[in-house]
């Protein structure tokens, strides 16, 4: 058994000046004081990678400049899954007696701290190195090739995408942390800037700097823990064009790992925190994993049913849509919204009746996966 004992995030956005550490250690300390832990307290680390900050030791430099002095040290690449991986390591590390209390953290000036070409440069290295690099794709072009596909396949539309990135940013105008807080209309959506098609501007995460952090504790150290109840992975490929299908992943499957782990049933699950780099990212996620019909997900967002006062309300916060994305730091500020969801800490955007969610992140193209099941501790 394992707890997240507490949460730290930084609004997400530009933070000029800032560096990788600095955001880093602005989430950390949000999270010890939440958790109401020192840092002696903290005997684990685990931390993300940095795209500004490539450095091959980058725990063990994180515990230097922040004061730790760890008794396990360890740090992860997997792309946009890595944040909920951290969260997985850190629940078995605690669960096998490694460790007390570990600190997970990530975070990047990756808006501010490098430039755009650099920054498009760099992951579009995601692609196959002789196959796929070449031919100059980056990952909106990736993620276009599959929205092509999975439209012809279920009769998904360009306004069902624009449905899930309006429902984004109606949940981010109410987080004030949140890099986008305008609100946009399904028009605004379908008339942005084409990026790769069907895909356009809005139907895209933005680029951000920004931190998120969280402990994982064996014990719990405050009156508002939240459980990690069940966790899995699934890797289907690692390269689009070795995908075995583009349009069914290891997401279902990995779900089923977390589901059956934590002895629950998807009908149970009433948060969702689903990754949403871009719509076809949420609309194929919610989908495969069975939150909405083939060829629903952007006919029930319309409907309201993902909607914060919705019966089963989806990324609160306004997800990497509107809320922004840092690199591996955004996925884990789905874990830091789902957390004070279910400790009733979500102020206006509190959803009722929250007591069990489910959290899934991709890495690459829809190529790693990663499930957990979280609880309102009682």
């Amino acid at each position: 058994m394992s707890f997240i004992s507490g949460v730290g995030l930084t609004p997400y956005g530009k933070h000029p000046g800032k560096s990788t550490l600095d955001l880093m250690s602005e989430a950390a300390t949000a999270a010890f004081a939440d958790a109401q832990l020192e840092r002696g307290d903290i005997d684990g680390l685990v931390c993300g990678y940095s795209t500004t900050m490539p450095h091959l030791m980058l725990s063990t430099v994180f515990a230097e400049h922040f004061g730790l002095k760890p008794e396990y040290a360890h740090a992860i690449q997997l792309g946009g899954a890595t944040g909920f991986a951290m969260a997985m390591l850190a629940h078995h590390l605690v669960e096998s007696g490694v460790a007390k209390n570990i600190l997970v953290v990530a975070g990047e000036n990756r808006l501010t701290g490098q430039s755009r070409d650099s920054a498009i440069q760099t992951l579009a290295q995601v692609g196959h190195p002789v196959y796929e690099v070449p031919l100059g794709a980056t990952i909106p072009a990736y993620y276009g090739l599959l929205a092509s596909r999975y439209m012809l396949e279920y009769g998904t539309t360009e306004t069902d995408l624009a449905e899930l990135a309006v429902l984004m940013r109606k949940h981010a105008c109410m987080h004030p942390g949140a890099q986008f807080r305008e609100p946009i209309t399904v028009d605004a959506v379908l008339g942005s800037k084409p990026i790769a098609s069907p895909l356009k501007l809005l139907d895209c995460c933005p680029v951000s700097d920004g931190a998120a952090a969280f402990v994982v504790s064996r014990a719990r150290s405050n009156e508002f823990a939240v459980r990690i109840r069940g966790t899995g992975q699934a890797h289907t490929h690692q390269h689009i064009s070795a995908a075995p299908s583009l349009v069914h992943f290891g997401a279902a499957a990995c779900v089923e790992k977390a589901r059956s782990a934590a002895g629950i049933r998807l009908a149970d699950v009433n948060y969702a925190a689903i990754y949403d780099s871009f719509t076809i990212t949420l609309t194929i996620l919610l989908e495969e994993i069975g939150l909405a019909p083939r060829g629903g997900a952007g006919r029930q967002a319309r409907e309201g049913r993902f909607n914060h006062d919705g019966k089963l309300p989806l990324n609160t916060h306004g997800g990497l849509l509107s809320y922004g994305h840092c690199g591996v730091g955004g996925a884990m500020a789905h874990l830091v919204e789902t957390h004070r969801q279910l400790t009733n800490r979500a102020e206006n955007r509190q959803a009722k009746n929250v007591s069990l969610a489910l959290l899934h992140g991709d890495g690459g193209v829809l190529s790693s996966h990663v499930s957990l099941v979280l609880e309102a501790a009682a």
